[in-house]
């Protein structure tokens, strides 16, 4: 069990160290944890936010335990060297095109949430964003038009293969959950998204179970708020996952409970918290290492077949917060370690 280990920056070196102890606690067979530099601190230290040197310790392990990368000090960088470029870097190099957000509210934490406690406990959805296309990795630049004001451009478009096999993860995910799949797209305005709604429209005949459904990408974001129980699966592009996801965090309490996966065609994946890194708390141990540590959960899942300790990490996590154990992001006074600690003795 090769796990390569990429803290990164601000409070990523902390909530990972929590995820590594929850691992090791699990005493299992063959766990070999390889640690290397990313984000900010790699380019401090080798002048690249991915060097080569990190990219072969991901290709030689079966899974990537990430913690986060941006530090503002980065900011003025030319946008190759910015600390984002580890995360969309991997992404690509290993390609990694689906992203899997799950988020659920925990029993007694929906009067935390900014929607009102009877239609918070209703959430119960996964998040499919496509990672490797849109407007993210299309052409993109600078120019003077010809009256000399300035333009910025940034190209939005997917090729249907790469529609295809997210939409196949979509579906699957559907088949094991309620079997409900809503394709969100902005298809009334956007070709991008009318070929993306009609390449779903292909691959719904494969799955006759599940049942396939589209909504434009604000009706989702305001049906997310209104009525979050009517999803199962959401499948979406690069940016409106983004967005939606993040959405969806805030409707279950905190960013700093919401982990992700992110998968390619086989059993590798990278996993790490939606949470960015958080430089104003950084190094005052006050960070919630939870969605990391469901982060790592979500590693053993879909990397190594390990259902069983997957689950015993989410009911530690979820018995703690049942408990009372609570970081600043959900009003509680429980630092970094302690949280840590508390998670530790429920497993």
């Amino acid at each position: 069990m090769r796990i390569a280990v990429f803290a990164g920056d601000g409070i990523g070196p902390e909530v990972t160290r929590e995820a590594v102890r929850v691992l090791e606690a699990l005493e299992l067979p063959e766990l070999e944890l390889t640690e290397g530099d990313v984000g900010a601190a790699a380019y401090r230290k080798h002048g690249h936010p991915l060097p080569q040197e990190t990219l072969d310790i991901a290709r030689n392990a079966g899974a990537i335990l990430f913690g986060a990368v941006g530090d503002f000090e980065c900011d003025n960088l030319e946008r190759h060297l910015r600390p984002e470029q580890a995360i969309l870097g991997l992404r690509k190099e290993l390609t990694l095109f689906a992203n899997l957000r799950p988020a659920k509210v925990f029993a007694g934490l929906e009067d935390l949430t900014s929607l009102k406690p009877e239609v918070a406990r209703t959430i119960d959805l996964l998040i499919v964003r496509e990672l490797n296309g849109d407007v993210y990795f299309g052409e993109k630049g600078m120019r003077t038009l010809p009256d000399g004001r300035r333009e910025g451009y940034d190209l939005m478009s997917y090729a249907e293969d790469e529609v295809r096999r997210i939409a196949h993860v979509g579906f699957r995910a559907a088949m094991g959950r309620r079997k409900k799949l809503c394709s969100v797209d902005k298809a009334n305005v956007l070709e991008t998204s009318q070929l993306w709604r009609d390449v779903m429209l292909e691959v719904a005949k494969e799955y006759p179970e599940v049942e396939l459904s589209h909504m434009y990408v604000d009706n989702a974001a305001m049906q997310l708020v209104k009525g979050p129980g009517q999803f199962d699966v959401v499948v979406t592009g690069n940016m409106f996952g983004d967005i939606l996801s993040d959405l969806a965090s805030m409707c279950v309490g905190s960013i700093g409970l919401l982990a992700s996966a992110s998968l390619g065609e086989g059993t590798f994946g990278l996993y790490e918290p939606i949470h960015g890194s958080a430089p104003d708390i950084a190094g005052q141990g006050l960070a919630n290492p939870m969605a990391t540590i469901l982060s790592a959960a979500m590693l053993l899942r879909h990397s190594f077949a390990r259902e069983a300790d997957a689950r015993r990490i989410e009911a530690a996590v979820a018995k703690a917060l049942a408990d009372g154990i609570k970081g600043g992001d959900l009003g509680g006074s429980a630092g970094t370690r302690e949280i840590g600690d508390a998670v530790l003795e429920r497993l």
